[in-house]
């Protein structure tokens, strides 16, 4: 507890020391000219048709995030087929990372220059129609292994260009919503992604994986359900994409000059970068805990369930059957989240669930896969996964939800775009945590503990990232008293 103690004092010591020179600093940018958020300079009434088209975005995303790269596509890519499983594994992630570091280098600057030439929904647009293409050629793979570089290539540049999408509609949130309901606007997209998978799940297994009904689509000669499903996954996309394009008004041109060029993008964003710190360091302090704390989120559904199957003794069947509860249950608590996140504000929200997530996970590790009796009931160990891993998808919803109002009531006017690209920066720049430090717990534990029991011990490398998190996270200002960034102009 010393050494917690020590961490929190010293991030506290920092932010204490910067807020004294803050005022000092605010003439840093000589350039600036504006000190208002996106959110308050936009409309004080929220229309709800463009909440619900802008909603459907999220949800049809989901047949991208859930079905291509997490659950079914994948698991396609990287089997025997091929070439092997491990061969196979190794070059999609090694595809996968070439597409980060692209997604870590150029995402501010997409949103940027979005900005900047009033086009935020016009590469909305362009970047899902893209994640839309790519994903259709999917269909193109063939299970051999020749085709497997064309296969991991497909797959990573629509990781790309989806990271590129989300940057734009995340920056649209300002736009719709208003500072009364943007957590309950930010939580209501999220719970519609959760739920969005969830269908786009249940019809890719009843007409693809596992037919209900003998059709051509049922054939796996060649892969050929498989293939059929990145069509689906493809047109899912696009038809849900649609209601954004049309609902949602194109962001005005900010301003007027002379057009930056590609690299002299990456100079003002420099100068950007600065003066936020300068003038409203408690959003920099934000980005860094945030893009901690989600590297865990994701971790939790990254690992979950490879935890309940080799922990816990979950068939697939059982897995599949966690998964769709768990995103119920994820998707409730992000609705849940942003009705709180209005009332009590994003950092409260935040807190909490973190707080709920350290607790849930450590008593899945500390009580493992072991018989209990409780009050003179039976506790099995697959009780102990259901219970406590159904309350982590619960505050995983809020967590994420806030976390994207939050830095929505903090973007400068004009500037969502490129907040929210080093948002996703951020992000990147730290993905490594949660995934190195299960495998290093792991590893230590393996010696130590009887055979079986190692992998358990992984979660507690997912806690300790979500701790550090929590802990940059209790000194940062919550929106209300943080100052806007004051931020040259081009």
């Amino acid at each position: 507890m010393g050494s917690v103690r020590t961490v929190y004092q010293a991030c506290r010591n920092l932010l204490t020391r910067t807020d004294t020179i803050q005022a000092m600093n605010s003439a840093a940018a000589p350039e600036a000219t504006r000190a208002s958020s996106d959110l308050e300079s936009g409309s004080q009434v929220s229309n709800q048709g463009r909440v619900l088209a802008w909603a459907a975005w999220d949800w049809g995303s989901a047949a991208f995030n859930a079905v291509m790269t997490t659950f079914v596509f994948t698991v396609y890519l990287t089997s025997d087929a091929f070439g092997g499983e491990d061969h196979a594994s190794a070059v999609l992630a090694g595809a996968l990372a070439i597409g980060g570091a692209a997604i870590a280098l150029l995402a501010p600057v997409t949103g940027q220059r979005a900005d900047t030439g009033g086009r935020r929904k016009l590469w909305l647009g362009v970047n899902t129609a893209a994640v839309a293409l790519l994903t259709g050629l999917c269909f193109f793979v063939f299970p051999r292994p020749e085709f497997l570089l064309l296969g991991v290539t497909l797959i990573a540049l629509g990781n790309v260009f989806f990271e590129f999408a989300g940057v734009n509609y995340n920056a649209m949130l300002a736009q719709i919503s208003t500072p009364r309901n943007i957590g309950k606007v930010s939580g209501f997209g999220w719970g519609m992604g959760y739920l969005g998978g969830i269908v786009a799940l249940l019809i890719v297994l009843q007409l693809f994986v596992q037919p209900s009904f003998d059709w051509f689509g049922a054939s796996t000669a060649d892969g050929l359900n498989i293939r059929l499903v990145a069509v689906f996954s493809a047109l899912w996309f696009l038809i849900f994409a649609l209601p954004v394009l049309f609902a949602v008004p194109e962001l005005p041109k900010a301003r007027q000059g002379a057009e930056l060029g590609f690299l002299a993008s990456y100079g003002l964003l420099v100068r950007r970068i600065r003066a936020i710190y300068k003038t409203s360091p408690h959003t920099i302090f934000f980005l860094l805990a945030s893009a901690i704390f989600r590297d865990g989120l994701a971790a939790v559904f990254t690992f979950g369930g490879i935890i309940a199957a080799g922990t816990f003794g979950f068939e697939l069947k059982e897995v599949i059957f966690f998964a769709i509860f768990g995103n119920v249950v994820a998707a409730g608590g992000a609705i849940l989240g942003g009705f709180l996140d209005d009332r009590i504000g994003p950092k409260s929200v935040i807190t909490g669930a973190l707080i709920g997530l350290l607790v849930s996970g450590t008593l899945i590790l500390v009580l493992g896969n072991g018989s209990y009796v409780f009050f003179g009931m039976d506790w099995a160990g697959t009780s102990t996964f259901w219970v406590f891993g159904l309350l982590l998808c619960l505050f995983v919803g809020p967590a994420q939800s806030s976390s994207r109002a939050y830095l929505a009531r903090l973007a400068p006017h004009g500037e969502s775009g490129e907040l929210f690209g080093l948002y996703a920066t951020t992000g990147r720049a730290v993905s490594f945590l949660a995934p190195a430090l299960f495998t290093l717990c792991i590893a230590v534990a393996t010696p130590l503990v009887p055979a079986g029991e190692a992998q358990r011990w992984g979660i507690l490398g997912i806690m300790v990232v979500l701790l550090a998190g929590l802990l940059v996270l209790l000194p940062v200002k919550p929106p209300g008293k943080t100052e806007i960034a004051v931020v040259p102009d081009a």
